[in-house]
């Protein structure tokens, strides 16, 4: 099969298409949802291809058949009834003030009056906006498409800064409420976006607003399937591991069929390796400043539980940490459940790419001698690799003094040992390792279970005051944990570790081999 060129950054359907790029049909997806309905909001994480499928759409509508050419929308569309499209991006740029905004809105406004050749009477720009879509019906004797690219993107950007976010919010609001008030004019709206803002706060009144963002049918309308990458990139997997790609790039879910992060994978045929190609460019500084000012627990980040409203609850000044990392794309749902009449959520980390860079940035924020961090990170895989047990107990010690004391002495979860088990699983986790941080059985939670090696590391982690006791170890052994491990020729390794809050340091480490020995 033929190489084609690797459409990496592109968000021009036309280029794509003249331009011999590879190109994944999303077309199917358009003509659905111009049967279905007319007025849509998709939430997904940047860099995931909604600027090339609005570029789709706008070409559609503007009938230009030639760019889908054997694509599934040539012969199931009326190339006669081109319609007006106004597009409106509010991708480029950092806007700091609600004045920025305005102009912004007023540049934009002004490009589509100038494209389509048309201008209403009013100045402000609610009414300029509602002009505009009145005129262009009547000039084209259609009725209007109106495309929103990154509609959220002027309130993330200050999310730091509340009180201009909440201006951004406001300014928006103004815009996005012309929507309602000119539906006669309107044929089909579309707006992208990467968070869910509540409805009330930014499109109140717009009841007809469809969100398609959990809908199963669409979870793949921007992505690369598995048989995409099978078909279309037949060439470019050529030489890779097929199961590698898959395990560090696939995996984001919206309720429907999986789907890998296009410039990720585009990226990886580009370079031949391995790396975190979509987390290095798109992971915005405020997430990881989010997280650590929470001081999150890092072992139950990939196996939260949330409702449907919980993911839907973004807005200032009221973000809650699920719908913060489901949102930008760190989390993704693993599963969907009814209970009580509500749909709930487990969430997980889509893929290797994501789990490891994720925790590998907090790891940093954390510890801020780098060179000491990376030394420490190659010395636990040293360690496990030799099963050397005498060294890990002095790393783990080593770990500990590298945390920041105000995090000791503040951090609100710093009585129960499941602080000290965050710690370990941060360094665990930035290596890429097989984790199950609370692990459960019949008889508790296990704090930490590790496959690595073809071996299973069972940890339990106890806080003492300043002598050994013993606990971590006996509990392992008291509660059976390693019973669901048990399989012939592997060995498995439980581990009780004990700190001292007073000494801050590790005092007890304890390990014993089933497959033979104490340690």
């Amino acid at each position: 099969m033929p190489h084609k060129r690797l459409p990496i950054g592109i968000q021009t359907f036309r280029k794509i298409r003249e331009g011999d790029y590879y190109y994944v049909d999303k077309t199917g997806f358009a003509l659905r949802l111009i049967e279905e309905g007319s007025h849509y909001f998709l939430s997904r994480p940047r860099r995931f291809g909604k600027s090339l499928f609005l570029d789709t759409l706008a070409e559609l509508f503007s009938a230009n058949e030639a760019l889908f050419t054997g694509l599934e929308a040539q012969g199931r569309w009326d190339w006669g009834r081109p319609s007006p499209v106004i597009r409106l991006s509010l991708a480029d740029g950092v806007l700091q003030s609600r004045a920025q905004l305005d102009e912004k809105i007023g540049e934009l406004l002004a490009d589509n009056e100038a494209r389509l050749g048309v201008r209403g009477a009013h100045r402000s720009l609610s009414g300029r906006f509602h002009g505009l879509i009145s005129a262009a019906a009547t000039h084209y004797g259609q009725r209007v498409v109106v495309l929103v690219d990154e509609y959220d993107k002027p309130i993330l950007d200050n999310l730091t800064n509340p009180d201009t976010a909440r201006e951004m919010r406001d300014g928006l609001r103004n815009l996005y409420s012309v929507i309602k008030d000119a539906d006669a004019h309107l044929r089909f709206v579309f707006l992208t976006g990467v968070s869910k803002f509540s409805k009330v706060s930014l499109f109140s009144g717009l009841n007809n607003l469809r969100d398609i963002t959990v809908s199963r049918e669409y979870s793949a309308i921007c992505g690369y399937t598995e048989t995409d990458l099978d078909t279309v990139f037949a060439a470019e997997l050529e030489g890779l591991d097929r199961t590698q790609v898959r395990h560090w790039y696939n995996g984001y879910n919206w309720t429907g069929e999986s789907v890998y992060n296009p410039f990720g994978v585009l990226l990886l045929f580009q370079e031949r390796l391995f790396r975190p190609w979509w987390f290095e460019t798109a992971t915005p500084s405020f997430l990881v400043d989010v997280l650590t000012e929470r001081q999150t627990w890092l072992p139950r980040l990939g196996h939260l539980l949330a409702d449907a409203e919980l993911l839907s609850t973004f807005d200032v000044g009221r973000i809650s940490t699920e719908a913060l990392l489901w949102q930008t794309g760190y989390l993704t749902i693993d599963q969907e459940e009814q209970q009580f009449g509500e749909f709930r959520y487990r969430l997980r980390y889509p893929n290797r790419e994501v789990y490891q860079s994720l925790n590998n940035s907090l790891l940093r924020a954390w510890t801020p001698n780098g060179q000491e961090t990376l030394a420490h990170k190659t010395r636990l895989g040293e360690l496990l690799l030799a099963n050397d047990f005498a060294g890990m107990q002095a790393l783990f010690t080593a770990f500990f003094a590298s945390i920041p004391h105000d995090w000791y002495r503040d951090n609100p979860i710093s009585r129960y040992e499941g602080y000290y088990a965050s710690v370990f699983y941060a360094y665990f986790a930035s290596l890429g390792l097989d984790l199950t941080p609370e692990e459960s059985s019949n008889a508790g939670r296990l704090d930490l279970a590790l496959r690595f090696n073809g071996q299973v590391y069972l940890f339990e982690f106890k806080v003492v005051e300043l002598a050994p006791e013993g606990r971590a170890l006996q509990q392992i052994k008291a509660r059976g944990y390693a019973d669901k491990h048990r399989l012939p020729g592997q060995p498995i390794h439980l581990i009780g570790v004990e700190f001292s809050r007073e000494q801050r340091r590790v005092v007890g480490f304890e390990v014993e081999s089933l497959n033979g020995g104490r340690h």
